[in-house]
């Protein structure tokens, strides 16, 4: 037996309709009628139609026609026939030799829409508050029309909790207002079906105020006492429906509405409730402002009582309806085609419900079963028909009617009693492609009569497929629930049954899935920024993706602005419009895989709008405002700007700020001043533009609150006072006509205030007064309405005047060569005839005691803030003659300067010699050459030369010291090595000690047989080739050596040095061991052509009681607030290379003072 198989078309088969009308057929009776009817059935079938019962001939009425190969019905209505001749219930059947199937009743109804009856409608006058139903009872048409109110410009009028259509069309007004006065209330119907719209009578509806009735009512009566009475408030009262209790039956899997509208004032709010249980979740809605409850798809579950409850302030009213959910009939089991081979057995089952339960009749090829011929392999047993041994007279088309009061079921059923070997309809090595990890489906549709059994084998060997790792299902598919690589191949599958067997290839190929390794990932971008969302694939090499980009799952704009690359998408200039989700979709033929990123645009946010001013007060006002768009960004805080229209009108000054999620703000105001406000709104991308300015605001005039700022007295001249002050601003004014009143009197002199009004200006002079006196000043601001508050009093002093004495008794104390010690006594101070700012000492050297020359006098310059009487000259040069004057100073510049007073430097150590030079090397002798010290700082008692011998591993051999008379300039060193290295230092010494030395090197020159030995040597190829390899070698050596010195190594010649540094070379000082003394730093030659080694440059300060406080402000120095001095003394100590290998510079007497610490 095979149930519910298509039989293929070349094999005989009873009919099976394939297409008809509805039962419900309402058809424009404008157009032709068509009437569908479609079988199919091998032979094809005949097709016959009944109306209304009995049969309709068709080739007696000329308007009828029947398709061709068809049963369809057309109704030709063109040629002035109405549709309403052809109402009615047709039902067609389509026959041949194997049985008969039949369609539903159709029932043909042509649509209505009628127009309103004539009827003249009264104005409605009706009292405010009061409840009012305008009626539209439209005509009855065919389907039901919808309803809607309009005015005569045709727009909808506006519904409300308060004002709301009913179900029936009628219009309800819980209450109505003054404003529901109008003349054309028109109620439309609206026809579907035929496009056609029907309009009632404008309903006039004139709404009284008691106030306007009262004056009315007082204008026509005389009696005063008769007077409407005032708008009362009323609890609700159900305008429909009516009653306490209704009913409603509706039927199963339809939509329920309930409806109630109260009338009350104020108007009432509906809730719905089910008795006894729930509103059904996800079904139930509610339309109308909640005076609809609709439940979608009812059940009898939804049988019940439902509740609709009126509520205001005054009370509530209810209604319940009585819900019973009744069914027309509907299916449990459907009749299926049987297919019967000879001999076979089977069962035809028709089960249905409904409320109340329907009836289940059968009939054969059209015919009740209990009148048809008899068949003696069929048996009815109520719902089922068995069948037993049927043959091939068996061969027929069933139909069950279910039925009851609410409507039918009508199923048609074949049993085609066939005898057929098997056949596979499935094409023959059919490929089939699935993605890894997911079903596979390979079909196997067959057909066969008996039923034939389906096996199925993969691979060459043919094995056999079982097991819980595939699924076989009834129409012989084989699915492989979860399909893997391995999974790929060749798959056959065999049907057989007892009149044969066959079999049908088919191929399985299983593909990687595509993925996204790179999905687009959130994005915050700010407007006018480039946006870029990346979409990176893999996927099987033998299927071929496609990339679609969605925003907000529809197509990308058609902007040029979106660049779609390879693999990403880039959005240019972003606006606000691009804000939203961005998807890529990657489909292939197999599959799709997709991934989503949103793109926020964030920018600065919207101005603020409708600035509002509030709660005017003198000193106060409200400020409110509506923020703006915050642009995807949260607004932060907002700024408030006013404008002084009275005083600086354009410009913007900052008044306050709140946070963002305040828009109301208790502004302080000054008087006299005209505002204007505007708010400019802060997130974390920057500033909005600023909002429009608010309305103006003019505050009162009032009396200054303050009094100007920053007031100060200094005369300019000796016999004047200049009195200035920083004015009030506009706004501080606090009204017209500001002035100030300039105060002033000498301090600590019982005198009275002296006072002048002046305008409104910043300074005042008082003339004639005594120099440099103390006064008392103060300035009072003031306007047309009065004074400030008392002002507070400052401090001033008339001009200054030159100081009139010189300090005297100046003493110099020499404290070393380079550094000495100058007092003096304070000069009065009613002198100084002014502030007194300190001192100033001159001072300049004369000339040198060593050379006897005279050059160009500089005058040096130290500076002493306040009162002090002593300071340290630094800086001078040894063995020097120098003098020196002390001036006081004032604001107004120096007093005289004492008398000059003269004192010398003591002998220093001498700076290096000018040069050393080494000449006519001989096999044992050098010549020396030098040159006296730039800087002999003293009388040169001798000069001293060290030398050493230098060997071939760089080793410095015994060291010879030579004491040279200080006249010569040059020596020849004999009984020298011949062919050897020396190493020269030399310096100059004065009675004090040794100065810096210079260093030099220079060899002595081979004996000459040595000489020509190595010539010949040189002449010889092989030792040219080793002294070129030799040469290789050394330089490799070098660059190695100069990599390790920059990373910080020493290399061996250094090390050497170090381990040999001259004993004798001591650090050179002052007798007293104060200061370092002073060498040449002109010349910095190499260390082949000489170096000269630093001197020591150490001080010792236990030997001076003198602080760095002493020194004064000069050309290179500072002094601190106390007058310290803080200038040019670096606090360096620097160690003396062993045995010079390292130039440095030699001190002068400034870089002496460099190692003070």
């Amino acid at each position: 037996m095979i149930s519910a198989l298509d039989v293929p078309l070349d094999l005989s088969q009873p009919p099976t309709i394939t297409q008809q009308s509805p039962k419900d057929y309402i058809v424009d009776p404008r157009e032709n009628i068509v009437i569908q009817c479609e079988a199919k059935g091998k032979p094809p079938p005949s097709f016959s139609w009944t109306r209304n019962g009995t049969h309709f001939d068709i080739d007696k009425d000329a308007q009828v026609t029947m398709k061709p190969n068809s049963g369809t019905l057309v109704v030709n209505i063109m040629n002035g026939v109405k549709a309403e001749a052809y109402e009615g219930v047709y039902q067609c059947t389509a026959r041949n030799e194997r049985g008969a199937a039949i369609s539903n009743n159709i029932v043909i109804r042509p649509s209505r829409s009628p127009l309103w009856t004539k009827e003249k409608l009264e104005p409605n006058h009706v009292r405010e508050g009061d409840s009012l139903v305008l009626n539209c009872r439209p005509p009855v048409g065919l389907p039901p029309p919808i309803i809607f109110w309009m005015d005569n410009a045709f727009q909808r009028l506006p519904q409300s909790e308060r004002v709301s259509q009913g179900l029936n069309g009628d219009l309800y007004f819980s209450n109505v207002q003054p404003e529901d006065t109008r003349e054309d209330y028109i109620c439309y119907a609206r026809f579907n079906h035929t496009q056609t719209i029907q309009q009632k009578q404008p309903i006039s509806v004139k709404v009284f105020s008691m106030d306007s009735l009262n004056d009315t009512i007082a204008a026509n009566l005389s009696d005063t006492d008769i007077y409407a009475k005032p708008v009362t408030e009323r609890p609700p009262v159900l305008l429909t429906p009516t009653g306490s209790t209704s009913n409603k039956v509706e039927l199963r899997g339809n939509v329920l509405l309930l409806e109630c509208i109260a009338a009350g004032l104020p108007t009432p709010v509906i809730r719905w409730i089910k008795e006894g249980g729930e509103l059904p979740a996800n079904r139930t809605f509610f339309e109308n402002f909640k005076k609809t409850l609709k439940i979608i798809d009812v059940s009898e579950a939804d049988s019940g009582n439902y509740k609709c409850i009126a509520r205001n302030i005054l009370g509530s009213t209810h209604h319940v309806i009585s819900v019973t959910v009744k069914a027309s009939p509907y299916w449990i089991t459907a009749p299926r085609n049987l297919v019967l081979s000879p001999g076979e057995d089977g069962t035809l089952i028709c089960r249905a419900n409904g409320n109340p339960k329907p009836s289940i009749s059968w009939l054969t090829n059209g015919v009740p079963i209990a009148i048809a011929p008899e068949d003696p392999s069929r048996k009815v047993d109520g719902d089922t028909i068995i069948f037993s041994a049927v043959q091939e007279r068996s061969s027929a088309v069933y139909q069950c009617n279910a039925s009851n009061e609410y409507g039918y079921l009508l199923a048609n059923a074949f049993v085609n009693v066939l005898a057929e070997p098997p056949r596979i309809l499935t094409p023959a090595n059919k490929l089939y492609q699935v993605i890894a990890d997911s079903p596979a489906l390979i079909d196997c549709a067959y057909f066969g009569s008996p039923k034939p059994e389906i096996e199925w084998f993969k691979g060459v060997k043919r094995s056999i497929l079982r097991g819980n790792e595939y699924v076989f299902h009834d129409n012989g598919t084989l699915e492989i629930p979860v399909a893997q690589k391995d999974s790929t191949g060749t798959y056959t599958c065999v049907a057989r049954n007892k009149l044969g067997k066959t079999q049908n290839e088919v191929q399985l190929e299983v593909k990687d899935p595509t993925m996204i390794i790179k999905q687009p990932e959130y994005k915050v971008i700010q407007r006018s920024a480039q946006a870029s969302f990346e979409c990176v694939i893999k996927h099987d090499p033998t299927l071929l993706p496609t990339v679609i980009w969605l925003k907000d799952n529809n197509e990308l704009p058609d902007d040029e602005r979106f660049l779609v690359g390879k693999d990403n998408l880039t959005i240019m200039n972003v606006t606000d419009k691009d804000d939203g989700t961005y998807t890529c979709i990657v489909n292939t033929t197999l599959d799709s895989v997709s991934a989503s990123a949103v793109l926020t645009v964030v920018a600065r946010p919207n101005p603020p709008l409708d600035l509002e001013l509030t709660g005017q007060l003198e000193r106060s006002i409200e400020l409110s405002w509506v923020p703006g768009e915050e642009n995807n960004s949260p607004i932060t805080n907002f700024v408030i700007e006013y404008e002084d229209g009275l005083h600086e009108p354009g410009v913007w000054h900052y008044q306050t700020e709140v946070p963002g999620s305040q828009t109301t703000v208790q502004l302080k105001l000054s008087p006299y001043v005209n505002y204007s406000f505007r708010v400019i709104a802060v997130n974390e991308i920057g500033r909005s533009q600023p909002s429009e300015p608010s309305e103006q605001y003019l505050t009162k005039s009032a009396n200054p609150d303050e009094n100007p700022s920053n007031v100060q007295g200094i005369g300019s001249e000796p016999d004047n006072l200049v009195i200035t002050w920083e004015s009030l601003k506009g706004f501080q004014s606090n009204g017209p006509g500001l002035q100030y009143k300039v105060s002033w009197r000498q301090k600590d002199v019982d005198d009275e205030w002296t006072s002048v009004v002046v305008a409104n200006v910043s300074k005042y002079i008082v003339s004639g007064t005594p120099t440099f006196v103390p006064y008392e000043i103060k300035v009072q601001a003031l306007n047309d309405l009065g004074y400030a508050p008392e002002p507070s009093e400052v401090i001033g002093h008339s001009g200054e005047d030159l100081p009139m004495v010189a300090p005297g008794n100046v003493q110099v104390h020499v404290i070393n060569s380079t550094l000495a010690k100058v007092h003096w006594d304070p000069v009065p101070l009613k002198s100084v005839r002014g502030h007194l700012q300190g001192y100033k000492v001159y001072y300049w050297k004369v000339q040198s005691l060593s050379r006897r020359s005279k050059r160009h006098v500089e005058k040096k310059i130290l500076t002493f803030r306040g009162n002090k009487t002593f300071g340290m000259l630094p800086g001078l040069e040894p063995y020097s003659s120098y003098k020196l004057n002390v001036r006081v100073v004032n604001g107004k510049g120096e007093g005289p300067a004492s008398p000059d007073k003269m004192f010398k430097t003591p002998e220093g150590v001498p700076s290096s010699p000018s040069f050393l030079k080494i000449t006519n090397p001989t096999l044992d002798s050098l010549t020396l050459e030098w040159g006296s010290p730039t800087h002999p700082n003293g009388v040169l008692t001798s000069y001293i030369l060290k030398f050493q011998p230098i060997n071939n591993t760089h080793e410095l051999g015994p060291l010879v010291e030579i004491r040279i008379p200080a006249n010569e300039s040059s020596l020849i060193l004999k009984n020298l090595n011949y062919s050897t290295r020396y190493k020269f230092y030399f310096n100059a010494q004065t009675s004090v000690g040794s100065g810096s030395q210079i260093t030099e090197e220079a060899v002595t020159i081979m004996d000459e047989a040595m000489a020509s030995r190595q010539v010949d040597i040189a002449t010889q190829g092989w030792f040219i080739g080793l002294m070129c390899a030799v040469a290789l070698l050394i330089l490799i050596l070098l660059i190695v050596c100069f990599i390790r010195r920059n990373k910080g190594g020493k290399y061996p010649v250094k090390e050497k040095e170090d381990a040999h540094a001259d004993p004798e070379i001591q650090p050179m000082k002052e007798d007293d061991g104060t200061f370092g003394e002073y060498s040449d730093a002109e010349d910095h030659k190499p260390l082949k052509k000489g170096s000269r080694t630093p001197s020591d440059r150490t001080v010792k300060k236990e030997d001076s009681d003198d602080s760095l406080v002493d020194y004064g402000e000069g050309v290179n120095g500072q002094f601190n607030e106390d007058g310290s001095f803080i200038g040019q003394y670096s606090g360096k100590k620097e160690k003396e290379p062993a045995e010079g290998n390292e130039s440095s510079e030699a001190p002068s007497p400034v870089n002496a003072m460099n190692s003070f610490v």
